[in-house]
């Protein structure tokens, strides 16, 4: 299925299907408030049918803004915007640890009539201004399928420290809150996702957050429209032997958020000079789908 891309240079990137819908719109000009960490983010993603499946600048975290890499706890910054977790003293307005990401340029941009490839350039800066790390984003469009009512979203990091000392990565759970090991690349849903249906191949549901698996899927009934939706998320098969082992970060209730957490549970360290990297799926369907249904799908999407 052929696809449009529309670039609003300075701005956002823009992907419609076929039939019109937008599917993707990249912001790559970041909100104003520094406070949320300012940084590109996805918003909105939509369903080939037109359902949207992300939320931006929800009423109780304003710094969740669609589908957006983050850092929580990075060497005492916060790349995920808003409070900080001080363990001892609960979540604190703190705004001289919260940093930002720069855009600061797309080398690569290749448009085809089923694909958009993507390559960002971006600056990982802390808030007094310092450069703390060179990152290499891939984003990928592809695999949009009217039939099957689903496309997918490729999504991957390559991040070198700049420092001279090395950085230190971690999150709320590795600060001392329990089961809060949120940090990484982070998807917030939108209200009628609140209560949907989260599930993993052979973990209870109940037993999700903190766990680990090749992927999680995500499923609601929407407001206003008689309609269903399903969005997976993924793990590339070399994030297996990354830097440091990566667990879910999920929930249903009270708001709907997943995250690829690359800190749940331990600290890992970033020497000056090397880097890591890690990739990922997002599958955006159409329906309420089940375990064997997202299996097969992601089977037949090789990597």
């Amino acid at each position: 299925m052929s696809i449009r891309v529309s670039h609003a240079y300075g701005e956002h990137i823009a992907v419609a299907a076929a039939n019109g819908t937008e599917i993707l719109r990249y912001v790559y000009r970041p909100d104003p408030d520094a406070f949320e960490s300012r940084k590109p983010y996805a918003h909105p993603l939509r369903t080939l049918a037109g359902n949207t499946v992300t939320g931006y600048r929800p009423s109780d975290h304003r710094w969740h803004k669609g589908l957006q890499m983050t850092a929580s706890h990075l060497s005492g910054q916060n790349f995920w915007g808003g409070n900080c977790y001080v363990h001892g003293e609960g979540y604190l307005r703190l705004p001289e640890r919260v940093g930002s990401m720069r855009h600061d340029g797309f080398p690569v941009f290749a448009v085809e009539e089923d694909r958009l490839t993507v390559a960002e350039d971006l600056t990982w800066v802390a808030n007094d201004g310092q450069e703390w790390a060179r990152e290499e984003r891939g984003l990928s469009v592809h695999s949009v399928d009217e039939e099957v009512g689903a496309w997918a979203l490729d999504w991957s990091i390559k991040l070198t420290n700049t420092r001279a000392e090395p950085l230190a990565f971690g999150s709320p759970t590795t600060a001392g809150r329990e089961m809060a090991g949120y940090t990484g690349l982070q998807w917030r849903g939108p209200r009628d996702f609140t209560g949907g249906t989260v599930f993993a191949p052979g973990t209870d549901s109940e037993k999700l957050m903190g766990s680990q698996g090749p992927w999680l899927a995500f499923s609601t009934e929407h407001d206003d429209v008689d309609a269903h939706s399903t969005i997976v998320f993924a793990h590339a098969p070399e994030n297996l032997d990354a830097i440091h082992e990566s667990h879910w970060f999920v929930r249903s209730e009270p708001f709907p958020t997943v995250a690829f957490s690359w800190a749940f549970f331990e600290e890992f360290e970033l020497p000056p000079g090397e880097s890591f990297g890690y990739r990922y799926r997002v599958v955006i369907a159409d329906g309420a789908w089940d375990s064997e249904r997202v299996a097969a799908h992601l089977e037949g999407l090789p990597w």
